[in-house]
Formats: structure tokens, C-alpha cells, sequence
């Protein structure tokens, strides 16, 4: 199986530009982040501080988060329920950073990361998927891009969703994220040293996916489409 991990920061596009990727070249799509969502939107619904640690850990006993796919889409599940919707606030996002630095938290989800890799070509993308989960991947990518870019992606992405923000909150939210994704002592953002850098400050989505793809074509032309 061919394994192409994508870690880089919030807002890069990674979730997008992967998903678009996979259905080029016909390997699944898997965004690791939204297990951290899952988790983080969990404890919210429970009214636990998602950077308590021992109160996180003694809620995990209680609580499945899986994967599906419903028409190619990746769908998550909490508890058997499809929260895939529910998921993408500021409020999560900022929970999500919090639980994921949790070490019990990462090898919770660990497991089901590695296997679904182990059953299907896969694209995943994440914060350490070229240094943690999949470090024996045949492509691994750095996708970034420069911080208030990656803002006013994600703020257009919520005002598209109908979701209300304020841009300068989102700016301090990505700021804030990247702060605690490169400097959390368990499994850090880091970019591996075989991962091809990839920035997209000056490429529109479509560049962006071709930057993506080439690098792809490069390292395993013979096994994609």
C-alpha cells in the first residue's frame, strides 16, 4: 500500500487540497484531525476543561471515535453518532489543540490511524503524520503557507459555512494554535527531514493541488493513476 502523509499547520489547506488529491488519483482520504475534534468536541459536551489531563483521560474510557466514508466523504462518528458538522468551530479548534497534546489522548487514536493505512492507499494529513504515525510513508509533505494567509482561509471557510467569526479572533486563534502545535511536548509539529516543502502563500487552490500532485507523480508516479 502507498502512503502519502501531509502534516503542516492550521489552516494550510491541508484538509481541502488532500481530499481534492485522493479523488484525482483514487487513494482515500484521512484527516486525522478530525479524531482530535472528535475528542475535543466530546469533552466540550461534558463540560471538561480539554487541557485537564487526568479528567480527559478518565473520559476517554467512556467514548468511540471511528471513521466512515458516506460517497468518498470521510465521515466521524462519537459514540456511533455522525458529528462530521458539528465539528468545525474555533471553539473545537481550540479544544482540539488542547486535547491532542495529551500523550493518552494521541495513543488513543493512534491505532486506528495506522490501520486504516495498513488496508488502503492512503493520503493523511496532519501535524505528525510524517514523524509519528507514519514515518515509513513513501511521500511525505510539508504543506504550509504564511499565517495571515492561512486566517483568511479559514475565516472564508466559516463565513461559507455560515458559521459567525471575526477575523482578527481567527488570526490569534491560528497563532495561538501554532504556538501550542510546535511547542507540545508530545509528538510536536515538526517538518520530518525527507518531507518536501510545499508553500501555497501564493498559489491559488487548483496551483496548490498541482504542487501537491507533482510531488506525488515524482516520488511514486508507477503506483498512482
Amino acid at each position: 500500500m502507498y502512503a502519502v502523509a501531509i502534516d503542516g499547520p492550521a489552516g494550510a489547506g491541508k484538509s481541502t487540497i488532500s481530499r481534492a488529491v485522493a479523488q484525482k488519483i483514487g487513494f482515500l482520504y484521512v484527516d486525522t484531525g478530525a479524531l482530535y475534534r472528535a475528542v475535543a468536541y466530546d469533552m466540550l459536551e461534558n463540560e471538561i476543561d480539554p487541557a485537564d489531563i487526568s479528567a480527559v483521560c478518565e473520559r476517554l474510557g467512556s467514548i468511540t471515535v471511528r471513521f466512515g466514508y458516506e460517497n468518498g466523504e470521510q465521515q466521524i462518528y462519537l459514540n456511533g453518532n455522525n458529528i462530521t458538522g458539528k465539528i468545525r468551530t474555533p471553539q473545537i479548534s481550540a479544544a482540539a489543540s488542547a486535547v491532542s497534546a495529551i500523550r493518552e489522548v494521541r495513543q488513543f487514536l493512534f491505532a486506528q490511524q495506522q490501520d486504516i493505512a495498513r488496508e488502503n492507499h492512503i493520503i493523511m494529513d496532519g501535524r505528525d503524520i510524517g514523524t509519528v504515525v507514519l514515518p515509513n510513508a513513501q511521500v511525505k509533505i510539508y504543506l504550509t503557507a504564511a499565517v495571515e494567509e492561512r486566517a483568511r482561509r479559514r475565516f472564508a471557510e466559516l463565513q461559507e459555512k455560515g458559521i459567525p467569526a471575526d477575523f482578527n479572533e481567527v488570526l490569534a486563534d491560528v497563532k495561538t494554535r501554532d504556538e501550542n502545535d510546535m511547542n507540545r511536548p508530545v509528538a510536536p509539529l515538526r517538518r520530518a527531514p525527507d518531507a518536501v516543502l510545499v508553500d501555497t502563500s501564493c498559489l491559488d487552490f487548483d496551483q496548490s493541488v498541482q504542487a501537491v500532485l507533482s510531488v506525488i507523480k515524482e516520488k511514486i508516479g508507477q503506483g498512482i493513476k
